[in-house]
């Protein structure tokens, strides 16, 4: 970590915080700008129920913050099966149930392996994928139904840590534009039930890992500026 006195954010700095959960990457986002009063931005949106790594980038070293989004993603999380829901994780309620008694340990391993490599992959409706000029969370907020184009998207490893169904631990390491909330929804489908992601930390994005950044409020106090 900087140095509060070696900060330049005018000039640039890359800077790695740890988003709380219930945030958005846009309020982390909008906390720094008012507190340091430099232009910020992020390299890569995080849920607002998922905690971990965020990549911000303030004043002219903004303009390098493609190069970051560009880097591979490290999470670990939960999946839960026998439900789905609209947004595939547990910001929206489950609206339909499936059975779990058909699935075993083996099974989930199985399924999971036949994820590694490239595939097409569709975002879920909730997401900030722009479709007219308008995020899909929005549309999927007022009801609308709007057809989404899968991607090309590669998972390098989907390592399966711990089963208590209906509860999957796991690990991925996957490329950029990689929904894991699709991921958990497709890897449901897979094993004949319905699942979503219930529980999602980024651990690391290229060679940065989350144990090197920042705690929110942490940052936000060493800086010496109000938090408000």
């Amino acid at each position: 970590m900087n140095d509060c006195q070696s900060f330049d954010f005018a000039a640039g700095e890359m800077l790695l915080i740890n988003k709380p959960a219930g945030w958005t990457s846009f309020d982390v986002v909008n906390k720094i700008k008012r507190t340091i009063q430099v232009k910020v931005g992020h390299a890569g949106t995080l849920d607002p129920q998922a905690t971990g790594l965020l990549i911000l980038c303030t004043g002219k070293k903004t303009k390098e913050i493609s190069r970051f989004q560009d880097m591979s993603k490290v999470y670990s999380g939960t999946i839960t099966l026998g439900h789905t829901t609209p947004s595939y994780d547990g910001e929206t309620p489950p609206d339909q149930s499936f059975p779990t008694d058909h699935i075993t340990e083996e099974s989930i391993r199985q399924k999971a392996r036949q994820f590694i490599g490239k595939q097409e992959q569709t975002p879920p409706i909730y997401s900030a994928i722009k479709v007219g000029g308008e995020r899909l969370y929005k549309k999927a907020r007022r009801g609308e139904s709007v057809a989404i184009r899968s991607r090309t998207i590669e998972i390098f490893d989907f390592d399966i840590t711990g089963i208590d169904i209906p509860e999957i631990k796991f690990r991925v390491h996957c490329s950029k534009g990689t929904y894991i909330r699709s991921l958990a929804y497709d890897l449901g489908k897979a094993l004949a039930s319905g699942a979503y992601l219930s529980a999602l930390h980024r651990e690391q994005i290229g060679k940065y890992h989350v144990d090197e950044a920042w705690e929110l409020e942490e940052f936000i106090k060493f800086v010496g500026k109000p938090s408000a």
